[in-house]
């Protein structure tokens, strides 16, 4: 299995660096498509030339960041014909006290990625229920919600990932995707610490449907109100498993 390499959010991922430090930030590259599922479990990275050209580096910078990647257990080099740079399976999670505390650091952060987060996605949804899709697009969004709809409990923060970039992917707008991957990026480690609890599923399955049909009725204020309550529903999870205790 290869990656979606071709995808707007694997675009926005795998976008050129641009800072002095290519080292470092490829890395972080990577990893984002990592979390992001862009290159999901078991799945093959572009070869190194195509990463190296679409990311603005070096193939020896890039040889150097993925044998970070393969140090820290999270990819792994298979050789032969149908070799290549292959993600692991996903490390275990840390303690939810560990990812408390982080989220305890990122202090206003937190509240921050959510505000962003509202802002992006209710945009992007509105925006869609005003927009005519082609039939690509509506079979892609409708496919994105049978597969988070289907997902097993090991692969459904990443399908429910995808779902919520294609939102952000279909208005077209890159730097939406991009800016919409970051945020996901910022709040996944959190999210993937919160336990995937059966009726919450239920919920957000409910929600993320009502959610498509007002984009496909069109109806731009139900799409709005339907991506609020679900938006405000995983912001009140998170603050509830990871907020300090009240003294």
């Amino acid at each position: 299995m290869s990656a979606d390499a071709a995808s707007p959010t694997a675009d926005a991922v795998f976008r050129p660096v641009r800072t002095g430090n290519a080292f470092e930030e490829t890395v972080e590259r990577l990893m984002a498509a990592i979390k992001l599922g862009v290159v999901p479990p078991g799945a093959r990275f572009p070869s190194e030339r195509e990463l190296a050209a679409r990311l603005g580096v070096s193939r020896i910078t890039l040889r150097e960041a993925l044998h970070a990647l393969r140090q820290a257990g999270r990819v792994e080099v298979r050789r032969g014909r149908f070799g290549g740079t292959f993600v692991t399976l996903p490390p275990p999670l840390p303690p939810t006290a560990e990812v408390r505390r982080r989220a305890e650091d990122m202090g206003p952060g937190l509240e921050d990625a959510l505000a962003f987060r509202r802002v992006l996605e209710v945009g992007a949804v509105q925006v869609l229920a005003t927009t005519a899709l082609d039939d690509a697009q509506r079979e892609l969004l409708l496919t994105r919600l049978d597969a988070v709809d289907h997902a097993t409990p090991e692969d459904y923060r990443r399908l429910d990932t995808a779902f919520h970039l294609t939102l952000a992917e279909l208005t077209g707008s890159c730097s939406l995707t991009a800016a919409a991957a970051d945020v996901r990026m910022r709040l996944n480690e959190l999210l993937d610490a919160i336990p995937v609890l059966a009726r919450n599923i239920e919920h957000s399955a409910t929600q993320h449907a009502a959610i498509v049909r007002a984009i496909l009725a069109p109806d731009p204020e139900a799409a709005r109100r339907a991506t609020t309550q679900h938006l405000d529903a995983t912001a009140a999870l998170l603050r509830g498993f990871l907020a300090p205790t009240p003294l």
